[in-house]
């Protein structure tokens, strides 16, 4: 197995694991979002928590991701390499916010319970609830901005079907003017979410298979420049041995 296909393999299952944690998460946090009178009431603080170490486990695989790709984006432009890897921290940072906001309700619910004052607890619930709410809306849609870095590369270097990176390029955009629509108060409709986020799941689930099933281009040109670069070495140890 060449260097090149073990990142893909990596980097490939890494991106499933994100949706392995955010698609669960998301469902499994509902109550303490949906709920305003969480904190009142018997709560579901492990269903909560249990959501909130899937989210974690969605962080962990898109800081992967930015990690394994740097090497091989970095062969194609550096500039690139550097903006995936940044805007993944950044997105990284931005969920685990929302991660602390629901912990912290956990933590309200359960000490309203015990002091018997949670009512005087809901306005806080209600704040974190919305540091949660926009942390969801700027924390995973900005992997449309590393999708323009990561796609831009593998476009250009080859590394998979060019038709896979082209529906990321395309999504990206897409997805930016949802979000900033959002933060400047304006509600998108529904269709307009859905035309907004279908490209980049689906430009997102097809590369992780892709990758762990597939793997880059092996007959792309950094690849045949790596497979090159390494021959001499592996000669020398073979001449070494005999």
């Amino acid at each position: 197995m060449t260097s090149f296909r073990k990142t893909a393999l990596v980097g490939g299952i890494l991106y499933l694991i994100t949706f392995i944690g955010s698609i669960p998460a998301a469902i499994l946090v509902g109550p303490a979002i949906n709920d305003p009178s969480y904190v009142t009431g018997a709560g579901a603080d492990q269903q909560v928590t249990l959501g909130a170490l899937l989210e974690l486990v969605n962080v962990f695989g898109l800081i992967g991701c930015g990690i394994a790709f740097f090497s091989v984006v970095r062969r194609e432009h550096e500039g690139l390499a550097i903006g995936y890897l940044a805007t993944r921290l950044f997105e990284g940072a931005i969920i685990t916010v929302g991660v602390v906001s629901l912990l912290a309700i956990v933590t309200l619910r359960q000490h309203g319970a015990v002091d018997g004052n949670a009512e005087t607890l809901v306005p806080v619930s209600g704040a974190l609830v919305a540091i949660r709410s926009w942390a969801m809306v700027l924390g995973p849609n900005m992997a449309a901005f590393n999708a323009l870095m990561l796609a831009t590369a593998l476009y250009r270097a080859r590394l998979v079907p060019r038709a896979l990176p082209a529906l990321g390029l395309v999504g990206a955009p897409i997805l930016i003017s949802h979000v900033v629509l959002s933060i400047l108060g304006f509600t998108p409709g529904t269709v307009f979410t859905v035309i907004a986020v279908m490209p980049f799941f689906i430009w997102e689930l097809v590369l992780g298979l892709w990758l762990t099933f597939k793997g880059f281009n092996e007959s792309a040109p950094i690849a045949v420049a790596e497979r090159a670069r390494l021959a001499p070495a592996g000669a020398v140890a073979k001449a070494g041995a005999a």
